[in-house]
Order: structure tokens, then sequence, then C-alpha cells
């Protein structure tokens, strides 16, 4: 998955995980407001203790959370660019 967005790949492990009944949207302690900015902003990336919250709250394997970091971190440096 190499190009994967931040974005897609949150909603990609946060579909899966709402489906299969796991988490609620309230476990993952994220204001509406930050889940908005990141509905409709191509490039927010939530805080890092936001990150590393949703990661034990979804409790992503290692792969996984190699995976969702370094999506965050792309997309922050493809918006410092813009």
């Amino acid at each position: 998955m190499a190009d994967i967005s931040f974005k897609n790949l949150f909603f990609r492990y946060y579909d899966r995980k709402i489906c299969d009944g796991s988490i609620t949207f309230s476990q993952l302690g994220i204001s509406k407001t930050d889940f908005i900015r990141l509905c409709t902003e191509e490039n927010f990336v939530f805080d890092q203790e936001t990150l590393a919250r949703i990661c034990n709250v979804m409790k992503l394997s290692d792969e996984e959370r190699i995976e969702f970091f370094n999506a965050a971190t792309k997309s922050r440096l493809v918006e410092i660019e813009d």
C-alpha cells in the first residue's frame, strides 16, 4: 500500500473495526470537529497523542501501526509543502 493517504488508511481501519463491532466512535476519543476536518480536509492528520490512542483502541498490529504513522507523516509533509 505504497501511496495510500492517511485519510484513506484511517477509514479503511475505522470502517473495518466499526463494522465488526470491536470499537465505537466514542472509544476513539476523537472530537467531532477533528473527525469533520478529517472528512473534509485532504491532508488533515490527528496529533501524535490522538494517533497513538487510535492505534491502541483499534488494536492495530505492529505492521498496521507503522503503516498508519508513515501515512500520517507523509500527509503532514504534503501539507507543509503546499
